[in-house]
């Protein structure tokens, strides 16, 4: 199991990669680096890679789980709801691939401020 740390201003968290397409794209750009678009209860930012939509994407994701967003070329990381969802549903703004899913409390991820430097990169833990 690939497992990557998400650091963003003093939160640093854990993530477990699933074995699809988009989470070997993403393992083999790491480390990578942004500035955090919040959006509702979602963190996202443009990676500059294109990765494909896969077969299995889905608009409707579950909190904690690692996406790629193809229009954005974006990482992104889901923590509630956002503007997009019905009720309490994960949705982001069109179909995402997911790849990944945070092991820890993803809800840690509220204190991240707009604009906040965020940094992925393969774990040693």
């Amino acid at each position: 199991m690939k497992k990557i740390l998400i650091s963003a201003e003093n939160i640093k968290i854990e993530a477990e990669l699933n074995d699809s397409l988009t989470a070997e794209a993403i393992w083999e750009l790491l480390p990578i680096e942004g500035r955090a678009n919040i959006w509702g209860d979602e963190i996202y930012f443009s990676i500059g890679s294109k990765i494909a939509l896969e077969k299995d994407s889905s608009e409707v994701v579950s909190i904690g789980d690692l996406a790629y967003w193809p229009p954005g070329e974006a990482f992104c990381i889901f923590f509630g709801v956002t503007p997009a969802s019905y009720g309490d549903e994960v949705r982001a703004a069109s179909a995402v691939n997911v790849f990944g899913k945070i092991t820890g409390d993803a809800k840690v991820l509220k204190k991240v401020r707009q604009g906040a430097k965020i940094r992925i990169e393969k774990s040693n833990l």
